[in-house]
């Protein structure tokens, strides 16, 4: 069976949602939404230079990928939800949204949430100093030595 001939926007676009991690069926669907190509998981799994199925993949498109790659894994700031604010603003929507529904415990739990967030419990901060900054104190644990018995061998 031949393969499909996409226009380089098409293929562009599907190797670059590729890199930044879609699976091939979320970027099959964009495809169809965006384009109105209807592409298969295997066409669109063709042009991952991370898989077998992309062993024919044109220099040009794997080279584009590492690009996009590297672009991604370095750039986080580009991603709306990995800011504080941008969570903190969806979970008050979410919130409101549940308590006007009156589903309390939804909106309860999305509270806790916020609240977590705000307290940095989503963080991997540790503080490393103690009251004044002076050096924290270094807990003490009871060492317990047990004597084994010699069962004769003595």
């Amino acid at each position: 069976m031949a393969k499909a001939k996409l226009p380089d926007e098409v293929k562009t676009y599907i190797v670059q949602a590729l890199a930044c991690f879609d699976s091939p069926s979320v970027v099959a669907a964009a495809v169809k939404k965006e384009f109105g190509v209807d592409v298969s998981r295997q066409l669109v799994e063709s042009h991952d230079p991370n898989k077998k199925a992309a062993s024919g993949l044109a220099p040009k498109w794997r080279a584009l990928f590492q690009e996009t790659r590297k672009t991604f894994l370095e750039d986080t700031a580009t991603i709306a939800i990995s800011h504080r604010a941008v969570r903190l603003r969806a979970l008050q929507r979410m919130a409101e949204k549940a308590e006007n529904q009156g589903n309390m415990v939804l909106a309860s739990s999305l509270l806790k949430q916020a609240a977590e967030e705000v307290g940095g419990s989503y963080t991997n901060r540790r503080e490393l100093t103690g009251k004044d900054g002076k050096d924290l104190p270094v807990p003490v644990s009871p060492v317990t030595i047990f004597q084994l018995p010699d069962n004769g061998r003595g």
